[in-house]
């Protein structure tokens, strides 16, 4: 069997085919850019941001496997072939990874250190900056898949208040569940922190507008670790700047990296990360890359493909 390998460039080549000699020896494991690759031999891809129009070029590829959860990085190509699966990176470490960035953000908007913050730059002493309880504040998770789900859980467990809405109704234990259109505007209803989740579809391309974030309370605030085009980012600036949105934490941008002059860096409520708020070691997605493969290789069920009906 042979895998190409197209995932922390060149210098982690190293470390990939190490990983994967220890997991499975059997599996070859070549460089994207390897001059020395037989397209012919290819049977499994593990891929971030493949070039179009390469994956086409595998005529023996049986899997596709997203080196992270998302997969528009290879949808956005139209000459992969349709019949390929597309399996997202999920791992156990996933979503434990995703659920403490998100409780680290809800507790830093609790505890209001955007203010705390502002307070050690003037070198002000103020101890009226005591935030409130996690059991007094309303969560809305927009995304109940397995991250939203794992953030959900831990939420609930550290004393807040959540509410989550998808695209179907789930049943999800000390989360009250909303579903559809109307269900998305009962759920932010009242909300103090939305956290965004959503695959990244048509339906859900530029959700979180002027217009959403008019709807909801003053003094909200937004965590956004699902997909940069649900988000005006615009309307976000806006927001905050007229004192309705509270704070922002945003984990991914369009495009990526942010350049070093961009103006997000600057403003003085916004919290930025450099989209890592589940980045898992190489080590735990060597390990779900096998996984796959074993499966595929035992003609079982693959887990977590891409469904294109539904766009994640």
């Amino acid at each position: 069997m042979l895998m190409v390998v197209k995932s922390g460039g060149p210098a982690a080549m190293p470390e990939w085919r190490s990983l994967y000699r220890s997991l499975l020896p059997e599996l070859e494991i070549v460089g994207w850019d390897d001059p020395e690759l037989d397209p012919a031999r290819v049977e499994y891809a593990m891929v971030w941001e493949p070039t179009p129009g390469r994956l086409a070029q595998f005529p023996a590829l049986r899997v596709i496997l997203s080196s992270a959860a998302g997969v528009d990085h290879i949808t956005r190509d139209p000459s992969v072939p349709a019949h390929l699966p597309i399996v997202r990176m999920v791992t156990p470490e996933t979503g434990e990874r995703m659920a403490d960035f998100v409780t680290a953000c809800t507790y830093a908007i609790v505890r209001d250190f955007p203010a705390l913050r502002d307070a050690q730059t003037a070198r002000r002493w103020d101890e009226s900056l005591v935030g409130r309880r996690a059991s007094e504040t309303t969560v809305a998770i927009l995304g109940l898949g397995n991250l939203g789900v794992a953030c959900a859980l831990r939420l609930a467990a550290n004393g807040f208040r959540v509410r989550g809405w998808s695209r179907t109704p789930k049943q999800i234990a000390q989360c009250e569940s909303f579903a559809g259109d109307d269900g998305l505007h009962a759920c932010v209803a009242n909300a103090d922190i939305v956290v965004n989740l959503l695959p990244d579809t048509a339906a859900t391309r530029n959700l979180i507008d002027r217009r959403f974030l008019a709807a909801l309370p003053r003094g909200a605030s937004l965590i956004n670790v699902g997909r940069a085009p649900q988000v005006d980012i615009q309307a976000v600036v806006a927001s905050l700047d007229s004192g309705h949105l509270h704070s922002a934490f945003l984990d991914v941008f369009d495009p990526e990296p942010l350049t070093p002059n961009d103006p997000l860096w600057q403003h003085p409520k916004l919290w930025l990360s450099s989209h890592i708020a589940s980045a898992v070691s190489r080590e735990s997605k060597a390990r779900q890359v096998v996984k796959a493969i074993l499966a595929d290789q035992a003609g079982q069920a693959l887990e977590h493909v891409y469904a294109a009906d539904f766009g994640y």
